[in-house]
């Protein structure tokens, strides 16, 4: 991870997460022009640079503070629901992951290999430069630069399968199934978690996914 995503948002690890970090810098220039408009509005109200009555009887400005901000709302929207197209378009996969939720740990099954559980592992048992509630006894392997469809379910109560740096987020509900695409781009190790409150060990279910070389996977 680099400096800046340290400090402001992941490194984005797929094109679906370069473009949520796109919208969300398209987002911050329209937050920081409202917010600096209305602070120097607020700044000449208080060095009297305009009188109250002015300001109520302004026909041209009650015109202009209608129309701009219709215009701002057109600006956010466009790009919005660009997103929330490219966030459901089910492309074809070159692979398929299967996650399952359980009280509290996840199983997986990917083509080619067996189903297996994943827990969290234990504070007594990291190594040392392990993330503490992130680290997990099995890893998911997935190549990077492969087309992969992530299709999750629950077995029990509702969980969330989320990984920041992906750009993923799904419900896992008892008896339906979610799915996303998930594209990698390059080889790495991405830490999620459930982001549901699912229960009394809601905080202790990671979720690891590898991304290798897919001549290795």
């Amino acid at each position: 991870m680099s400096y800046w995503g340290q400090k402001l948002l992941f490194d984005p690890a797929s094109p679906i997460q370069e473009e949520m970090i796109l919208f969300h810098d398209h987002a911050m220039v329209l937050l920081l022009g409202i917010f600096s408009f209305v602070a120097l509005l607020g700044m000449k109200l208080i060095l009297n640079k305009f009188s109250s009555r002015n300001m109520l009887e302004a026909q041209t400005l009650e015109t202009v503070w209608t129309i701009i901000p219709a215009l701002l709302l057109v600006w956010l929207a466009f790009p919005s629901l660009r997103l929330l197209y490219l966030l459901d378009e089910q492309s074809k996969a070159d692979l398929i992951l299967k996650s399952t939720g359980h009280q509290w740990y996840w199983s997986y099954e990917v083509p080619s290999t067996d189903p297996f559980d994943s827990y969290m592992v234990p504070l007594k048992d990291l190594n040392f430069g392990d993330y503490t509630l992130l680290e997990v006894d099995n890893r998911v392997i997935l190549p990077y630069n492969v087309n992969t469809t992530v299709v999750t379910t629950s077995a029990d109560v509702l969980h969330a399968f989320t990984i920041p740096s992906v750009g993923m987020k799904m419900d896992s509900v008892p008896g339906r199934l979610n799915s996303m695409n998930m594209f990698l781009n390059w080889p790495g190790v991405y830490y999620g978690q459930c982001s549901e409150i699912c229960g009394a060990n809601h905080s202790f279910m990671p979720i690891v996914i590898e991304a290798i070389n897919v001549q290795d996977f």
